[in-house]
């Protein structure tokens, strides 16, 4: 691929965020009448009208706007908007008595699901933190640190290693199966590496960095296959591998079937999941200032296994998932695996200058310019067929929100125009 096919598409991604994806959020995303962020809209854009407000959408959309902001975009409107979110979450989603943040509330902000959980948590973290870096405003700071020290306190197993995930308000541990209490998934794990990585970035303290190396060094040695390097979705407490199972309070819009178990229960990896963590993992050694060479075979395994086995030649785009050892169970396309391989295949390329990696990134751009964006409107559809057409159709709900969209176009711009400079 040579420099001018580079420019086209950062060209691309550019006019995306700057005209259509950005300004989708900045018109809609304020609610003036009760504080923090309207988060449901259908297919044209229009609030839906759905009387919840989930604190994973609050926390993931305060990260989106403080980091484009922090990246440059906006002209200071994305960060007036973060603190008024900002605002909100500490005002009706902090629990005073026994802290952490509630689960779910209504449009008012009354709680509707006081439960702890720690998905959740993992992105009060992340979005806290990166408020304070783009605004300077302390309270994210203090905050972001305050559920730290609570996931330290409450929710680390001190004899088998890692998180638990789902408490009640009180922090006591919830029960097994569909309540949750009996597993550790890779989804929490690797946001709270990625959530550790930017409170380590805001904070610099000792602590925050041992956690992050701590959390690195199990996801490498117990979350991921042994011999594929692929994540396994979800475990037991001794990290014994768990059947994927659907949890009561958390992923009720993923494609489960009735009796609550996929498929290959307990062999089946995310090609979106495996791709995310790569480049997650590459963003921590350089905020850790770590060589990532050190890694280069661990990385090499996760995108080769990507490319070769998650990438659609024939109608573009991303798989959702299949075996460790390589093929496709399920060949819809999801909305957040396209964002995710986007910025792995362009570090894939920058690590080991392998046309391999831009190839497939510029199939997966095209299948999201093309396919993917709801044109007119700016955002993205959430599931498409494998040839492309929209099965789920609304732009926004709690679980699909802004964070992956606007988060890979940033990423995305950053790396093309860094191989433009190498291609230069």
């Amino acid at each position: 691929m040579n420099i001018e096919e580079i420019k086209i598409l950062t060209d691309e991604t550019k006019n995306h965020l700057i005209n259509e994806l950005l300004p989708f959020w900045i018109t809609r995303i304020k609610d003036e009448k009760n504080g923090g962020f309207i988060t449901h809209f259908d297919e044209k854009g229009n609030d839906s009208g759905e009387d919840e407000k989930s604190m994973l959408a609050q926390t993931r959309s305060i990260y989106t706007l403080s980091s484009a902001h922090r990246a440059g975009y906006g002209d200071g409107k994305l960060a007036e908007l973060a603190k008024h979110g900002v605002d909100f979450l500490i005002e009706k989603y902090w629990d005073k008595e026994y802290g952490g943040f509630y689960w779910l509330a209504d449009r008012a902000g009354n709680i509707k699901i006081d439960q702890k959980i720690i998905y959740g948590h993992s992105f009060a973290i992340y979005s806290l933190s990166e408020y304070t870096l783009a605004t300077g405003d302390e309270r994210g700071r203090q905050y972001a640190e305050i559920v730290f020290d609570l996931l330290q306190k409450y929710c680390a197993d001190t004899m088998y290693g890692g998180y638990f995930e789902m408490f009640g308000q009180d922090w006591k541990l919830c029960g097994p199966d569909s309540k949750g209490g009996d597993r550790k998934t890779l989804d929490v794990h690797m946001h709270l590496m990625e959530a550790f990585t930017t409170l380590f970035e805001c904070t610099g303290l000792e602590i925050h960095r041992r956690k992050l190396h701590e959390i690195i060094n199990l996801i490498l040695t117990r979350i991921i296959h042994p011999r594929y390097k692929t994540g396994i979705p979800q475990f037991y407490k001794d990290w014994s591998v768990a059947p994927q199972i659907k949890f009561d309070i958390i992923w009720g819009w993923d494609r489960f079937p009735e009796d609550g178990q996929k498929g290959h229960a307990t062999d089946n990896t995310a090609y979106g999941h495996n791709a995310e963590f790569a480049w997650l993992l590459l963003h921590a050694f350089d905020v850790l200032k770590i060589d990532p060479q050190n890694y280069s075979d661990i990385i090499r395994i996760i995108l080769d296994h990507t490319v070769d086995n998650g990438i659609d030649r024939e109608y573009g785009g991303v798989y959702v998932e299949g075996p460790h050892s390589g093929g496709v169970y399920d060949r819809e396309k999801e909305f957040w695996q396209q964002a995710e391989v986007l910025i792995a295949l362009l570090d894939g390329y920058l690590m080991f200058k392998d046309d391999k990696f831009l190839n497939a990134y510029k199939n997966v751009h095209r299948f999201v310019f093309d396919k993917v964006i709801n044109k007119g409107v700016g955002e993205w559809y959430p599931l498409l067929s494998r040839q492309g057409r929209p099965i789920w159709t609304h732009m926004s709900h709690s679980w699909k929100i802004n964070y992956h969209t606007v988060r890979a176009m940033v990423q995305s711009i950053q790396r093309l125009e860094k191989i433009q400079r190498i291609l230069s």
